[in-house]
């Protein structure tokens, strides 16, 4: 028999030590993990699969605007003369390569009832300024839009700055008001199918939804599309939901009109994310979130998404467990950050471990030692083989879901581009689950301790929850945004050269420092 060498002794005694109660405690942990995972996204492909039926069923009985509502007598120009007055704020920052279809897909809706679009722009020098104007220019006939200049905001987020003087802009009778992101590809029926659902059930406080990521090939985009995904079941309800996505916010227009629930001072006073806030808002006075089945809109990212922008935005979502509006937010932020850090590495650890046992049993098997020898037991082997097979299960359901939503974008949006999932790779998306969840609890902790964020320019400082301070200079962000790619200042620079590995370093070095391609 050859000689152990000491590389082999430690690798065999690895794999021994991971066959202990606590070790296997730990693996079989991480394959409920995908079974938990791969049974969500079964349930949210069965809501969505339910829509699709629905559509179908329409179009067979002679409907063929069963992608617009239910009852085709609901488009008689009895019923739509009575439609409510809508008013779409869409705040604005920089300008990329999916902006003007996505603002296209939300000018263009077939809603029949009066509805007014607000673009809300920083100032004229952002690029989405003269972009937005160009359009505004081409539409002024067809449809009611107008861009607005909100200025630098001093209290809260720009985004939120944004949000609010669109809403004091909007027309005096406005029953709904909906915010949209610029990267939302709205469906034509979409503003039409929000109203009808606020318009049938007046308890609703905030009516949301979900965008589905279309990853551009890179391996920042699949982590970003692997960070959504689990978040989609929570969207995926068909009905009540205690998840908010402020891509796609309706609201009650006089909510904000008379600050209930105190929207609007919660919001101006220190507000750094819109829906978390308004979610905190909604728990503390137990008002109703819903998510329609058909509210699931495509979202290109970036082709050029490079594995740096996709850190700086993960460091951007988990900065957001930081800010709370009340002492029940704290706690639930507090509940969410543990749970999501544990759930994470102890999702990744199975992997680790079995790459040790998978690595022992070959070289078992190149250097001929006995299994006598090693004193490994085939424990280890069975282990692997567990989490493989969860594994599998878990990526078939995220395909299965997928796969509907694609399905659903397509019959929800018949005059556009069918959507595909040909160019989505499995095998991108399997080391993005991993990488995804082994940097998360970096990032949660690096944002924990810094308090201090850089959005788009803009560094926040946090304190107590809120936005205490507010730092802009030209010089100190980035040119480009993470997702779509989009130009943030009025000179089109080059994407930024600086490596992953490169702003990890950094972010570290100042731990303790108080501080998208068209379908």
């Amino acid at each position: 028999m050859p000689e152990m060498d000491p590389i082999d002794w430690m690798l065999f005694s690895l794999s021994r030590s991971f066959c202990s109660p606590l070790a296997v405690f730990v693996q079989i942990q991480g394959c409920f993990i995908c079974l938990i995972l791969a049974v969500g996204w079964v349930f949210a492909a069965k809501v969505r699969n339910r829509e699709i039926k629905r559509i179908r069923d329409g179009i067979r009985q002679g409907n063929s605007f069963s992608f617009l509502c239910h009852d085709i007598n609901e488009l008689e120009h009895s019923n739509q003369v009575n439609l409510p007055r809508v008013t779409v704020v869409m705040p604005l920052k920089g300008f990329g390569e999916h902006n003007l279809h996505n603002w296209r897909s939300q000018i263009t809706s077939l809603y029949g009832g009066p509805v007014e679009f607000l673009f809300v722009v920083e100032s004229t020098e952002d690029p989405a300024y003269r972009a937005v104007s160009m359009l505004i220019s081409e539409y002024k006939d067809e449809v009611d839009a107008k861009i607005i200049v909100a200025g630098l905001s001093t209290t809260c987020s720009q985004k939120i700055h944004n949000q609010l003087v669109g809403v004091e802009k909007m027309h005096k009778d406005t029953k709904y008001v909906l915010f949209l992101d610029d990267d939302v590809r709205l469906h034509p029926g979409t503003i039409g199918a929000l109203t009808a659902e606020m318009e049938k059930n007046p308890e609703i406080f905030i009516q949301t939804g979900y965008p589905l990521d279309l990853p551009s090939g890179s391996l920042g985009s699949y982590c970003i599309y692997e960070y959504h995904m689990p978040c989609s079941m929570g969207f995926a309800t068909g009905g009540r939901t205690f998840f908010l996505w402020g891509g796609c916010m309706m609201m009650h227009a006089d909510d904000f009109r008379h600050d209930y629930c105190g929207v609007v001072s919660s919001l101006k006073d220190g507000g750094y994310s819109d829906d978390m806030t308004l979610a905190a808002i909604a728990g503390a006075h137990k008002r109703l979130i819903t998510s329609p089945p058909v509210a699931v809109f495509p979202h290109p990212l970036a082709r050029d998404l490079s594995f740096s922008r996709y850190w700086n935005y993960l460091r951007k979502q988990t900065f957001v467990l930081e800010s709370y509006a009340t002492k029940v937010n704290w706690v639930m932020n507090r509940a969410l950050f543990t749970s999501h850090c544990y759930l994470s590495w102890g999702f990744v650890a199975p992997y680790v471990m079995g790459m040790i046992h998978i690595t022992a049993a070959l070289r078992i098997f190149i250097k001929g030692y006995t299994v006598e020898e090693t004193m490994i037991t085939s424990g280890g082997l069975t282990l692997v083989t567990c989490l493989a097979v969860c594994t599998l299960l878990e990526l078939f359901s995220m395909w299965n879901l997928t796969r509907i939503e694609v399905h659903l974008c397509n019959l929800l949006s018949p005059e556009a581009t069918r959507l595909t999932l040909a160019s989505y790779n499995w095998g991108l998306v399997f080391i993005a689950l991993v990488v995804d969840n082994f940097l998360y609890p970096v990032s949660a902790f690096r944002s924990h301790f810094s308090q201090s964020i850089n959005w788009s320019g803009i560094r926040y400082h946090l304190k107590d929850g809120k936005i205490s301070k507010i730092e802009r200079s030209k010089d100190m962000g980035p040119t480009h945004t993470d997702l779509g790619g989009k130009h943030l200042s009025g000179k089109k620079g080059a994407p930024p050269k600086t490596s992953f590995l490169s702003s990890l370093a950094r972010s570290l070095a100042q731990w303790r420092q108080p501080k998208k391609f068209d379908i």
